[in-house]
């Protein structure tokens, strides 16, 4: 039987640090009061010197805010920390994505190689700020501010995947309907084709474009992305409508291998992907 984690499960074992006001998050606040009030600082002048309000210091301090990774390091440096709260950033940090996405960004952290199919939006790994942006202000039920802010920053830091070394080998097969979406508007998705030409040519990474005009489709049942980890071990992951699942059956996955490879066959080729984003990027 296919071993699946979705999103109930995962939140029914997931540590008490996943959600603003409990676990690493509280703790964080607590020890930033604890620090400051030694420090002899009061909100307002603490804020100050980071740049922040008292306000957002408060939520902070009472875990009811996730900070920011920029927020975390200036704090460790104005109260003298000696990097206490430094020491916090990464598990903190991992708050900032959404309950579904979390064991994701664990994997993806740490793979070794990524293969991902896209059919709604440009994958979050390609994505420029302003692209992430619009998709975060568009998600419905509306999301606040700072949560916006938080998520846009975690996506950014997903980045970081490429400069890592040795460098995992990623590969992308996009739809050419998603491409032609202009989400953000026209000048937002001419700086995305852009990042994700410039990205493709990295010698790690490959990006196709499936056409619209194929006849044949290996994965219309929808997105998935194939991670694998340590020890040769590969997983899959799909996600719909805030809801995510890991597999990690290795019949089930094999199913999802040969599926992403019929998939890369049946799109244009990185060379012809390439042109055919250089030609949009002209249509913009």
């Amino acid at each position: 039987m296919t071993e699946v984690r979705d999103e109930e499960t995962v939140r029914q074992q997931r540590r008490p640090e996943d959600e603003p006001g409990t676990g690493v998050v509280t703790a964080f606040g607590r020890q930033l009061k604890l620090l400051r009030t030694r420090a002899g600082l009061e909100r307002a002048e603490f804020g100050k010197r980071l740049g922040y309000s008292a306000d957002t210091v408060a939520s902070i301090e009472q875990g009811r805010r996730i900070p920011q990774a920029s927020f975390i390091d200036k704090a460790d440096e104005v109260l003298g920390a000696g990097g206490v709260l430094r020491a916090l950033k990464d598990e903190v940090g991992k708050a900032q994505y959404p309950a579904m996405f979390r064991d994701m960004a664990r994997l993806e952290a740490k793979a070794t190689a990524l293969n991902l199919y896209a059919m709604y939006a440009v994958p979050g790994l390609l994505q420029t700020e302003g692209y992430a942006r619009a998709v975060f202000h568009m998600q419905r039920p509306l999301l606040e501010d700072d949560v916006i802010e938080q998520r846009l920053e975690a996506r950014m830091v997903r980045q970081e995947i490429f400069l890592r070394r040795p460098a995992p080998l990623v590969s992308f097969v996009i739809e050419e309907a998603v491409l032609r979406r202009p989400i953000g508007g026209p000048k937002v998705m001419r700086e995305t084709l852009e990042q994700i030409l410039v990205t493709g040519q990295s010698r790690n990474v490959e990006v196709q474009v499936m056409p619209i005009e194929r006849e044949d489709n290996a994965a219309l049942s929808g997105p998935f992305s194939l991670i694998d980890v340590d020890k040769g071990q590969r997983l899959a992951y799909a996600e719909v409508q805030d809801h995510s699942r890991i597999y990690t059956d290795a019949a089930y996955v094999r199913t999802l291998e040969a599926r992403y490879g019929i998939l890369r066959s049946q799109a244009l080729t990185p060379s012809e992907s390439a042109a055919f984003i250089k030609q949009l990027m002209g249509e913009t």
